[in-house]
């Protein structure tokens, strides 16, 4: 069998966070898409090992944070994530809890209701006095003109891949006016409501928020309890950009009634903020427009690298042929209904 050198560095990753033998150490495929994941055996206890991508200039270290956020939220009390045992931060390498269970594949209202007592315990954190130390959410949204900038350099990475004129097509002809049209309304309705699009919304009003949150993050216990995962995004953003990423994520199935009660369970736990609803009403076509960026992200070579560490067999020919035909069908249906909010009163 030829060598792997992804699996050799994991074992000896392994080897060195437990501190006992390993009896195996094997990949786990289709665990994630942004982080290669392996089961670890060692002696009579299972493990899981989390390896992060390469880390790259100015990116954060996710292997730290999630570490760190892990034992925040267990040292609260918290018993739906995983316990964190070790990491490596000069590798990349994370030792966690081995959840058994399955995919949260088919979620109904019970989960629903559980995602948001889940929200709603770490949002009640946030005035917990090691809450302050923990660093801001990964591409944190605290303003509108944030959220703008953010798309506006999405945007213009995916312009300057080479030798792609369908997406540079789609960019020119479909995506940009789309944008420029969705960002104009959105700041003309901050300007209605008396809100600020440059202003950060208040330290008050943010959330401790597990970005990247939803079902796709999940597994079922045998006992039917959830287990929410992937935490190294983790930190400190508006609630408003936590509920649309839930209600929009292309990875979930939600049918439109439990997108209905997520966002009920949203105002529940956020609306204190007298401006959470209207944000949410006036950003939700911007962060639908984000994510249809996310999804071309697979045109970007250090982003396809990424996918192949962590696990991906797809040919990327066809991995970008499939991630531009459901971006233009994402525009498409942004395009004709993005003026309403359609999980408000």
């Amino acid at each position: 069998m030829p060598a792997d050198p992804a699996l050799d560095a994991a074992s000896q990753a392994a080897r060195a966070l437990t501190e006992r033998p390993i009896n195996s150490v094997e990949r786990v495929r289709g665990a994630g898409r942004n982080s290669g994941v392996y089961r670890v055996r060692a002696d009579e206890a299972v493990y899981a090992l989390k390896q992060y991508p390469p880390r790259r200039a100015n990116d954060r270290d996710r292997a730290t944070v999630e570490f760190a956020t892990l034992r925040f939220l267990i040292g609260h009390g918290v018993t739906t994530v995983p316990r964190p045992i070790a990491v490596d931060t000069a590798c990349g390498y994370l030792l966690l809890e081995w959840i058994e269970g399955e995919p949260v594949e088919s979620p109904g209202a019970a989960d629903i209701a559980t995602a948001g007592d889940f929200l709603g315990t770490i949002h009640a954190l946030r005035g917990a006095d090691d809450a302050a130390v923990l660093p801001m959410a990964a591409e944190a949204c605290i303003s509108a003109a944030e959220t703008v900038a953010q798309i506006e350099r999405r945007l213009a990475r995916l312009a300057s891949v080479p030798d792609e004129p369908a997406l540079a097509a789609f960019l020119v002809d479909n995506l940009a006016p789309l944008f420029g049209e969705v960002a104009a309304w959105a700041n003309a309705g901050y300007v209605a409501a008396g809100l600020s699009f440059a202003g950060e919304v208040e330290a008050s009003a943010q959330t401790l928020c597990p970005a990247d949150f939803g079902f796709h993050n999940a597994m079922r216990r045998p006992s039917g309890e959830l287990v929410f995962l992937d935490f190294d995004y983790f930190g400190w953003d508006d609630p408003a950009k936590l509920t649309a990423d839930f209600l929009l994520h292309p990875g979930m199935r939600l049918d439109e009634e439990l997108k209905r009660q997520f966002a009920a369970r949203a105002v529940a736990i956020y609306g204190s903020d007298q401006g959470f609803r209207r944000r949410l009403a006036l950003l939700y076509p911007l962060f639908s427009l984000r994510w249809c960026t996310i999804l071309l992200n697979e045109f970007l070579p250090e982003r396809w690298a990424d996918r192949v560490t962590a696990g991906e067999a797809a040919d990327w020919s066809s991995a970008k042929q499939r991630q531009l035909d459901r971006a233009r069908e994402w525009a498409h249906s942004l395009a004709t209904n993005f003026q309403r909010f359609p999980y408000g009163e």
